[in-house]
């Protein structure tokens, strides 16, 4: 009888399923991995849900073992945590992250899965990903000692950027969000929070991850003269203004983005994709990066739970999503 396991799928967009799909035999140099939890990316994932990418992002938006094709039907995710069942006896029984989509069970190939440091719980690492995105920013923004910084945008990207700079040294580091109730996630991790009409300014460095215009506009605000704003929001479709007249200019002020698709070239001569992860998962072994998880649900549930974090009625930073019992 041939293995099969359960994937969701992207029907159309706004509409997904659980699909039932055959597994292959793992080869050679392939493992086969049971998942234990995967993530929900809330801003990409959601921005794919409901047929936001743009035609000229298609090829560049490709998930790595994403099937099918942008807008619909596709199987999408890049946030999995699993155990080894099948595979090279140095992995087997290891719990692994890879860049899987939401699946019971995959086969992929042994260098496509990192192994998750023991101090690190398979429920936290889900977010691994997301820290890769963060440490990728910081590599292009290259913070100094005693820098004056503030990171727009209290979502999963923006958090898991101030929960990694909450570790350097003699730094001013203020989290912003529109929304109140961020404050307590700020504490969490170990940083000061402001509301934007509050946020202190003169900043040498803002890593914006909003995704508004207004956003955008009040990290140019709060810079100090010459300073930066690394750019991290992913629009997709939407198109935004930015204010380049004034003083942008007389200020010399500097908007870089930031995108984890390549590794920064600050360091891509000496660091690869597997060296970002890996330095991603040793983060994670803080307990401060479980405030950036706000929820749960079971596998089964996702083609409910994803309409849910698209219209906001199910708001999260980091949805995750069980397989199999509570406890495993």
């Amino acid at each position: 009888m041939p293995r099969v396991a359960c994937a969701f799928w992207l029907k159309t967009p706004g509409q997904g399923e659980i699909r039932t799909v055959a597994l292959p035999d793992p080869g050679a140099d392939e493992v086969l991995v049971r998942t234990l939890c995967s993530g929900v990316s809330r801003g990409t994932e959601t921005l794919v849900f409901r047929g936001g990418v743009p035609t000229s992002q298609h090829s560049l938006m490709r998930a790595p073992f994403q099937e099918g094709d942008f807008p619909a039907p596709l199987k999408y995710g890049y946030l999995n945590v699993g155990v080894v069942e099948e595979g090279p006896s140095a992995l087997l029984g290891r719990t692994v992250f890879c860049l899987y989509p939401h699946q019971t069970h995959y086969v992929v190939p042994a260098s496509a899965v990192t192994p998750v440091p023991d101090s690190v719980p398979a429920s936290r690492a889900v977010l691994a990903g997301t820290v890769e995105t963060a440490v990728n920013a910081l590599w292009d923004a290259a913070p100094l000692v005693g820098d004056r910084i503030a990171v727009i945008g209290a979502g999963m990207v923006g958090c898991s950027v101030a929960a990694v700079l909450a570790r350097y040294p003699a730094v001013r580091v203020q989290l912003v969000d529109a929304d109140p109730a961020r404050e307590a996630t700020a504490r969490a991790l170990g940083v000061d929070f402001a509301l934007p009409q509050d946020a202190l300014g003169d900043c040498d460095l803002v890593v914006h991850a909003s995704a508004t215009e207004q956003g955008l506009t009040r990290a140019l605000e709060l810079l100090a003269p010459e300073g930066t704003v690394i750019e991290l929001s992913w629009y997709g479709d939407r198109q935004v203004s930015l204010p380049l007249g004034e003083a942008f200019h007389s200020r010399r002020l500097v908007v870089r983005s930031s995108q984890v698709g390549a590794v920064s070239p600050a360091r891509r001569a000496r660091r690869t994709f597997a060296d970002r992860l890996a330095l991603a998962l040793d983060l994670l072994a803080d307990p401060a990066f479980d405030a950036l998880i706000t929820g749960e649900s079971a596998f089964e549930e996702l083609p409910e739970v994803l309409p849910r974090l698209v219209s906001g009625d199910l708001p999260a930073l980091c949805h995750r999503i069980r397989y199999g019992p509570a406890d495993d």
